[in-house]
């Protein structure tokens, strides 16, 4: 079998990925149309329309939580009623994809080879996919904008400013490097008011980065890596400082005034036992190999010499502990940082918060990048030991065709495991926006006719809160925002 035909393979199986990972993502953007409010969607929704951007964003800094970038945020995408939480999921999606593509042509780049777009765009659908759909809480990760807010979009803002940054490192004006610094503690402060998870997994991957590209180790070639890295620290630092001694931040803290120090053996030690749990559900769910397994598709591709294009080899020797220092960072991070976010669960949530899956959107992220990442480098180790310059040997076609069937077949089974996910998802999803619907006309009509007091029958998506969900009314603040939003004095549960 002559290499040849493997150049033809890959783009088929590339092609293929794309259409079965680019068709489940369809279908969610499809399902935000589906979107209807429930538990937090009630309260940023009537708080947006009547308060305005600014009025939510300071009431969320004074009463809740001192989250101002969450809140101005929301009050972005509530602010023309449903059709913000309806068309984010399609955006976020949108940008994550150009976003991802545009990484993987610095990766390229990097390891000296001309960029694949195919197969880039079918890793960053793959990632996607697996994001969305592998774990435990589908329409919070993907669906509900309060979520998706916190905890998804920040990935995609943290995966855009590094793609600033990257530009303009090789941008000739002084100007552009400055700007895009600054724009590094902008960003950095943004995110450190939008969501504390994403904040400490991205606070420690910048910090550790940091170090390594210091100019004396040889890694980095000036000082701008490492100054990019530490005003990103520092705008992250800032805004956490601005949250953490915000008036809401201080309220909700004095919501649990018994609570054991963070660092009390008692807390330490459930931490641990709930950050086990949460890598028990990751590592059950089999289908996060396909990253890996699309990187080695991708990685063959770079590895095989094309036609016309040469590769080029690094101009200066970087000392090989430094490269391997390197491709493992990720993996303390992604430990550290999950532990991290399970210790701030436990904090704002009690012995039970590690089951908030949705917050493990911002360490997944970073950990399905490494799986691609190191199939890149599998693949590409792969593809320049099996096709030799000259003399190409019929055996070593058919191992690499075996490879490019066997990568491609594993991604394609993890995006079939993932079906009954999103058809679940899709199930539940439109059956309660028809009846969300129903109960929405209905509460209208009796709210026009005079109704002060109306019925509502509690409709469960997600795991996620609805009215009703304690038996005491006067601390029931989803009911509380669902008649502020009807602009009704009280709402009664319907059997």
């Amino acid at each position: 079998m002559r290499p040849a035909f493997v150049h033809r393979l890959l783009p088929g199986t590339g092609g293929t990925l794309v259409a079965a990972a680019g068709g489940l993502i369809a279908v969610g953007c499809f399902l935000g149309l589906c979107v209807r409010p429930t538990s937090d969607d009630w309260c940023a929704a009537w708080k947006s329309r009547d308060l305005g951007v600014l009025g939510i964003t300071s009431d969320f800094y004074t009463t809740q939580n001192g989250r101002i970038a969450n809140a101005f945020l929301s009050g972005v995408v509530y602010g023309d009623g449903l059709l913000g939480p309806k068309l984010l999921p399609s955006l976020i999606a949108a940008a994550f994809t150009v976003g991802l593509v545009l990484l993987g042509c610095e990766l390229s780049r990097l390891l000296g080879a001309a960029p694949r777009v195919l197969l880039l765009t079918a890793c960053a659908l793959v990632l996607q996919a697996l994001l969305y759909y592998a774990g435990t809480r589908s329409y919070q990760v993907l669906l509900w904008a309060p979520a998706t807010i916190s905890h998804t979009l920040p990935s995609v803002i943290g995966l855009w400013a590094l793609l600033l940054g990257i530009r303009a490192s090789r941008h000739p004006r002084a100007a552009v490097r400055r700007g895009a610094l600054a724009s590094a503690f902008l960003a950095g402060f943004f995110l450190g008011t939008l969501s504390e998870p994403f904040a400490l997994v991205s606070g420690l991957l910048a910090v550790a980065a940091g170090l390594l590209a210091v100019p004396r180790l040889g890694l980095a070639r000036s000082w701008y890596p490492f100054t990019w890295c530490l005003l990103w620290c520092s705008g992250l630092l800032g805004g956490l400082v601005v949250l953490y001694t915000s008036p809401g931040a201080r309220w909700r803290r004095a919501q649990q005034p018994d609570r054991e120090s963070l660092l009390s053996a008692a807390e330490l030690r459930g931490t641990f036992e709930g950050w086990l749990h949460v890598w028990g559900a990751i590592t059950s769910q089999w289908a996060y190999l396909g990253a890996a397994a699309a990187g080695v598709l991708l990685g063959l591709a770079l590895g095989l010499r094309s036609a016309g294009v040469a590769e080029r080899e690094p101009r200066r020797a970087v000392p090989r502990y430094l490269l391997i220092t390197a491709a493992l960072l990720p993996v303390p991070v992604v430990l550290l940082g999950s532990f991290a976010v399970v210790l701030g669960l436990r904090s704002g949530y009690g012995p039970d918060g590690w089951t908030y899956a949705r917050t493990w959107t911002n360490f997944l992220v970073l950990m399905e990048l490494a799986l691609c990442v190191y199939g890149v480098l599998l693949g590409r180790w792969a593809g320049r030991r099996l096709a030799p310059r000259r003399a190409p040997r019929r055996s070593s076609g058919a191992v690499l065709a075996l490879a490019v069937v066997a990568a491609g077949g594993l991604a394609l089974a993890s995006m079939a495991a993932l079906v009954p996910s999103v058809r679940q998802l899709t199930t539940v999803t439109v059956t309660r926006a028809v009846a969300w619907d129903d109960q929405n006309a209905r509460i209208r009509a009796e709210s026009a006719r005079g109704a002060t007091d109306v019925g509502y029958r509690p409709l469960y998506i997600g795991a996620l809160a609805e009215p009703f969900f304690t038996s005491d009314y006067e601390r029931d603040w989803v009911a509380a925002c669902v008649s502020k939003w009807y602009g009704i004095d009280r709402i009664h549960r319907l059997r």
